[in-house]
């Protein structure tokens, strides 16, 4: 059977009107297993979409859940590496909502809304090895009543890790490619041993150089899984550890003068890459920074730092329990656990840093006239409105802040985290007649601090200084610029019906609550100078509650192929409760404006409207036929924008950061269609495609105020131009999400050969608020060639020799965007080049 393609929609169709929808965490019956891309049957009223196993692995071994989710219609995931690991230039796009805007799971278990330094989760790859992944279930207008998340008002995407094998066996995989790549792969499976109990334990070494400079991205991850079955129930024990560095591209700053306006040739110095110097340490001192730590002025934001790096270590694990009370009524219950300790790295030039260190450093900044204190990338330097100090005065300050800060001129600034979270999901289904009651909640406490701390780097000791060491596990930060601590309580609960009206008409309809009970306190405050203008970080309480989100639809199959349906439901997301940046309530810069925010601020919410027809025609010849075509609408209602008062090329943001000015920029109003066919030929070739189409158009214009919190206004001026405080937002396309999107997959098998090319269209990309800058669009291919060892052959089974290509045609580009400008300017990652990975895989 042709698995590499197939839009599985025959059998998934007619299962539609007797599938069940999952109790919490259950696995999904996902109609036909062999099917990469597939129209899920217990999404009965909903379009969603689902990718096996066998399917993740032909994009790329070890490709994340995230990735692998790329050619499915209307996703946009895109990375600066080729498996889509690498979380600080990872963004992803469901119907013109970001990333942040979704909800995610694994196994039923919330992942949190994968902000880059998450605070309430962790990312799909790291709570699951990519190649213990059974599928991943994208919902991509409104996720189920039931999905444990505070942020899905887009939709939902739901990782499922397989379950044990019934027989005992021995699996694994070597891949080796380009750039030093190096995956080790094992599973062992116990098989049933008796009793109905079966397990599973794994592990996964991956080490891999980046493309554009010498930083090795490396990790090891393992899994154990348990599972008691049993006439009474099911009981599921699983384990995650997950240890990964990510040493990480910084972002190109790109700056687009308005009408009539030049941009100055610092501002056009604008380079494909920056890669990092590590581990050229005297080389980065001596021949590219001043003495005093300055980096070229000729390149202003665009500088070259000596390192960056993501570390991360998570340990998940959860006991659940699926009780099976008559043949009328099951109840699941889950329990569970994640704790996360990381570290956001970035060691560069001193000057860029200095107006953080100096006050802190410099023991007379408190008596320094303002004017006489250093500016960005200035270290040394007397600004020139500054009469206090003389020029020699000045250079000697500076040279102190260097002996200082290690002598090498350069400074390391950290972001460490801890999460702390635990959570109980239980759900309870009763069949009455013809109707199917669902009922049940959500509850999760997390405990979560973010320090941001400074170290110095050494001239004595490079080794103290790499991005494979955790600086505060060498040594005491020369200073802690602040310390955050959040305590969140989520609240969910919700109640369904599904109704089999007939045997060709089902209705569901429900309702959910969403609640959260929020508190940010700062026990280090900011010392005054040292983070743009703020004097102190906000404390407080809010608590937000809305306990009617409605959510209605319905299926009619007309004749086992062809089925309509449509769904009807409002969501929201809750503020984020992240105190080390970002876009929430608690760093918005001063008291007054979260206070202002608290009283006055609303929570995003949207209500979204999807209707869709699905067919599925088989023929005599072996021909095969399957199409779906799914059209939404989206009211999305006051949608937040965190708009970074310290634009730059670290994510996004300068090295010393800043505070946000959070704006509720109104409504947005989208409309979008997905629609996706597949051919197949008997078991020869297959050839998907899907197109999709995005409108997301904000209608109101808005402004900012001093305090840090705006408004959406009732003006619609049009232009770029921001006039008199008036941002002219109203009528503009979404920045980051293509109104275009076109994916092709065609897969040919030639008895043991199978060739697979994939083909991914991405459209022109806005990448200012006030749309007056743009990227253009790409078009990326890839390809595999696998050959498998008939089975009986070797004593090993499933023996397979797989070569993966990707970026075929080396084309370059934009992949990321960082988008935090209304105009004029904007950041952006490079793609990766052509690269090939080699996989040889076989089981016992």
């Amino acid at each position: 059977m042709l698995a590499g393609t197939a839009l599985a929609l025959c059998s998934a169709a007619q299962a539609m009107a007797r599938d069940e929808a999952p109790s919490a965490g259950a696995d999904v019956d996902a109609g036909e297993s062999n099917g990469a891309i597939i129209v899920t049957g217990a999404k009965t009223t909903r379009s969603a979409t689902a990718i096996s196993e066998v399917e993740i692995q032909k994009i790329l071994p070890g490709v994340s859940p995230l990735k692998a989710i790329q050619t499915l219609p209307g996703v946009l995931y895109i990375t600066a590496d080729p498996w889509g690991n690498n979380e600080q230039n990872a963004q992803i796009f469901v119907h013109g909502f970001a990333g942040n805007q979704l909800g995610y799971t694994m196994d039923g278990i919330p992942l949190g809304d994968q902000s880059y330094g998450n605070y309430n989760g962790l990312s799909p790859q790291r709570a699951v090895i990519s190649e213990n992944v059974g599928r991943v279930v994208v919902a991509t207008g409104a996720g189920d009543l039931a999905t444990p998340s505070n942020s899905n008002l887009g939709g939902t995407v739901e990782t499922f890790s397989s379950d044990p094998q019934a027989e005992f066996g021995i699996r694994g995989a070597q891949t080796v490619g380009s750039y030093g790549t190096s995956r080790t792969y094992l599973r062992v499976d116990s098989g049933d041993i008796g009793g109905g109990n079966s397990g599973y334990i794994s592990g996964v070494r991956q080490r891999a150089r980046a493309w554009d400079f010498d930083g090795i991205q490396k990790g090891w991850q393992a899994n154990a899984k348990f599972v008691h079955d049993s006439d009474a129930g099911k009981l599921t024990l699983y384990f995650d550890y997950n240890d990964m560095t990510q040493p990480n591209e910084d972002a190109t700053v790109f700056f687009k003068p308005s009408a009539g306006g030049t941009a100055t040739p610092v501002q056009l110095y604008t380079p494909y890459t920056k890669p990092f110097f590590y581990p050229d340490f005297d080389g980065y001192r001596t021949s590219y920074l001043t003495p005093l730590g300055n980096s070229p002025a000729s390149e202003g934001s665009n500088y070259r730092n000596y390192y960056s790096d993501a570390q991360r270590t998570d340990y998940l694990g959860y006991v659940r329990y699926d009780a099976r009370l008559s043949d009328k009524i099951t109840w699941s219950t889950t329990g569970y656990y994640h704790h996360n300790d990381g570290a956001g790295v970035v060691a560069g030039p001193l000057g860029q840093s200095i107006t953080t260190a100096q006050a802190y450093l410099d023991p007379n900044y408190a008596s320094l006239p303002t004017n006489c204190r250093f500016g960005a990338n200035g270290n040394g330097i007397r600004p020139t409105a500054c009469t206090a100090l003389t020029t020699a005065q000045a250079a000697a300050s500076g040279a102190a802040l260097l002996a200082a800060t290690g002598g090498s001129g350069m400074i390391t600034r950290t972001t460490e985290y801890r999460i702390d979270r635990f959570g109980v999901i239980s759900a309870a289904s009763v069949e009455l007649g013809s109707h199917k009651i669902e009922f049940g909640g959500w509850f999760e406490h997390n405990s979560t601090t973010q320090w941001r701390r400074w170290y110095a780097v050494p001239v004595s000791d490079p080794s103290l200084s790499t991005p494979y060491v955790r600086p505060r596990d060498v040594m005491d930060p020369l200073f802690t610029q602040y310390q955050g601590e959040a305590r969140i309580k989520q609240l969910q609960l919700h109640l369904q019906d599904t109704w089999q009206v007939t045997d060709a008409l089902l209705v569901q309809g429900g309702v959910k609550t969403s609640a959260q009970w929020a508190s940010g306190r700062f026990p280090v405050q900011p010392r005054l100078g040292s983070l743009g203008g703020t004097t102190a970080l906000p404390e407080g309480k809010i608590n937000t509650k809305n306990w009617f989100l409605p959510a209605f639809g319905a299926t009619y199959d007309f004749n086992g192929h062809e089925q309509v349906y449509f769904n009807v439901q409002k969501n929201l997301r809750q503020y984020q409760a992240y105190l080390a940046g970002g876009g929430g309530p608690w760093f918005t810069g001063s008291q007054a404006a979260f206070d202002a925010f608290a009283d006055e601020g609303k929570p995003e919410t949207s209500w979204t409207y999807e209707a869709g027809l699905r067919t599925s025609r088989s023929f005599s010849n072996g021909w095969a036929l399957q199409a779906q075509i799914n059209y939404y609408h989206v009211d999305f209602s006051n949608r937040l924008l965190a708009i970074p008062t310290n634009p730059g090329g670290i994510a996004g943001s300068g090295i010393t950061g800043g505070t946000s000015t959070l704006v509720n920029v109104g409504d947005v109003k989208t409309d979008g269609v997905d629609a996706a066919v597949t051919l197949r030929i008997g078991n020869v070739f297959s050839l998907y495609n899907a197109i999709s189409y995005n409108l997301s158009k904000y209608q109101n214009d808005y402004t900012s105020t001093a305090q840090g919190i705006g408004a959406a206004t009732d003006t619609c001026i049009g232009g770029y131009i921001v006039t008199g405080g008036i941002v002219p937002t109203c009528g503009k396309q979404l920045p980051g999400t293509p109104k275009w999107m076109n994916k092709t997959v065609a897969t040919l098998n030639v008895g043991p050969f199978e060739v697979q090319a994939i083909g991914d269209f991405v459209g022109r990309r806005f990448a200012t608020f006030t749309n007056d800058a743009s990227v253009s669009s790409y078009f990326l291919t890839s390809l595999r060639v696998a050959g498998r060892v008939p089975d009986g052959v070797l004593p090993l089974k499933k023996v397979e020799l797989a070569l993966n290509v990707t970026n075929l045609t080396d084309k370059e580009g934009v992949s990321t965007l960082s988008i935090g400008s209304a105009t004029n300017s904007y950041s952006a990652y490079p793609i990766a080049p052509r690269q090939w990975f080699l996989t040889l895989s076989a089981a016992y």
